[in-house]
């Protein structure tokens, strides 16, 4: 068992992002206290040693959008083949079942395949609460904590059913009162403000085409209020833009504006069709964007103008999205997914392998709003994630840095969050994943 007061100095790894500790990093608690030049030895006192020379070591990965609940819908045979509007009204009555123990059940195998893949830091958009879900994010909070992940949980919220005109069935909404009235609950009692915190909560009306006006406007106050986030997905499709444009007579950035969400508490998923002079107020906002690759081209939604946002003054991360619309919550592939696809729109010399995981780490805790995660550096929280290029899909490769990414990895070997080791040897400690593969499957049967 890791001694949690211990001082650990992982040592010479293999390849990593800052040359500055290429002889290793220094974590006390959890945080790091020291980074160690190659050839060198800590100045601290040292009481453990892992030695790290067969690891490309990163920053824990940072999910910046995702949909724990989708796991329990993954190629489902009502969505297959379809675009982003035909794809959710088909799945909309499928997730209106949901029940607590499936949330319970799909943030455990959505937390776990994230780790698994590197991550150490996810935000989930749940928005769904049909009668008898209420507790979904405490639920979440609570798997979370299980797990030892780092979440940013939002409390997500669709106000505008069918009757109103918006896309979703009446049976998934709820009304603006009771949205708001638990959204102020959920930030007394588990956000925590903190440099380090393990959970902290933000709020994400779902869409455009699924809450009212008022209730954008008042989720805006709120997060002002108590000093939180925003997060919503904009300009996924052109259908969404021709939504907006009949129901609010403005373009997405506009309607963006015009409810008060144009500044840096706010970050998107998605972001793709977005016209030059929107690209620039965005940037001005310092509004964040999730680039969710997989999920762009499942659905043919199309390209997030990614280098174009980051160069007006947007952060860019990186998210897997739903894991209906991905289908996996794997974050290292998501960064060599928005590597290739990035590629198709700015050519080889100007997304790199090092840019990628910079939109995954530094990137991605930009969007979420923290200075304290997503680097290897003195100060900042000991979330760091392994590789080993042992599989067979490594055998011959070069620099060690860029095969990650390039050869396609696809598991971490350890992950470390907070200071703590959550992965060894490939495994997340302390779970039993087969019996919660078993159940999964059994719980999404109930949904076909």
């Amino acid at each position: 068992m890791q001694n949690p007061n211990n001082t650990l100095w992982i040592k010479s790894p293999l390849a990593t992002l800052n040359l500055a500790c290429a002889g290793g990093v220094v974590v006390r608690g959890n945080t790091i206290v020291e980074l160690v030049a190659e050839g060198n030895t800590p100045n601290s006192q040292i009481d453990e040693t892992f030695d790290a020379s067969q690891h490309v070591m990163l920053p824990g990965l940072i999910n910046a959008h995702h949909h724990f609940y989708q796991t329990l819908t993954r190629a489902h045979p009502v969505a297959l083949n379809k675009e982003l509007f035909s794809w959710l009204t088909s799945l909309y009555p499928v997730w209106a079942k949901l029940q607590p123990e499936m949330v319970e059940v799909s943030t455990q195998i959505a937390l776990s395949e994230l780790l698994l893949s590197g991550c150490t830091t996810a935000n989930d958009h749940h928005y769904l609460f049909p009668r008898g879900l209420e507790q979904a994010i405490d639920i979440q909070v609570e798997q979370s904590r299980k797990l030892g992940v780092r979440v940013h949980l939002t409390r997500g919220s669709m106000s505008l059913g069918k009757d109103q005109g918006g896309l979703p069935p009446q049976s998934t909404v709820q009304s603006e009162d009771t949205i708001l009235t638990d959204s102020e609950r959920l930030i007394h009692r588990y956000h925590d403000h903190a440099d380090g915190a393990m959970v902290r909560v933000a709020l994400a009306p779902c869409s455009p085409f699924s809450v009212s006006t008022d209730l954008m406007k008042s989720s805006a106050q709120l997060a002002e209020q108590h000093d939180v986030q925003l997060h919503t997905h904009l300009a996924e499709t052109h259908d969404e833009t021709e939504f907006c444009l009949k129901m609010f007579g403005q373009r997405p950035v506009d309607y963006l504006e015009s409810v008060g969400w144009l500044n840096k508490r706010t970050w998107l998923a998605h972001g793709i069709h977005f016209n030059d002079e929107e690209i620039l107020r965005l940037g001005k906002a310092g509004v964040g964007i999730a680039h969710c690759p997989s999920s762009n081209m499942l659905l043919a939604s199309g390209q997030c103008p990614t280098l174009d946002l980051e160069a007006a003054g947007s952060p860019v991360g990186i998210g897997v999205d739903g894991s209906a619309s991905n289908d996996g919550s794997n974050m290292i592939m998501e960064v060599r997914q928005a590597l290739l696809l990035q590629r198709l729109r700015y050519g080889a010399s100007r997304i790199t392998h090092q840019k990628v995981i910079d939109w995954a780490t530094r990137g991605s805790a930009a969007c979420l709003g923290r200075d304290d995660i997503g680097e290897i550096t003195v100060g900042k929280q000991a979330d760091l994630a392994f590789f080993r290029l042992n599989e067979i899909q490594f055998a011959g490769a070069g620099d060690p840095l860029a095969a990650l990414i390039l050869c396609g990895a696809q598991r971490a070997d350890r992950v470390m969050v907070a200071g703590r080791w959550r992965v060894a040897d490939g495994c997340i400690e302390g779970l039993d994943i087969e019996a919660l593969k078993a159940r999964q499957r059994e719980l999404a049967a109930q949904l076909r």
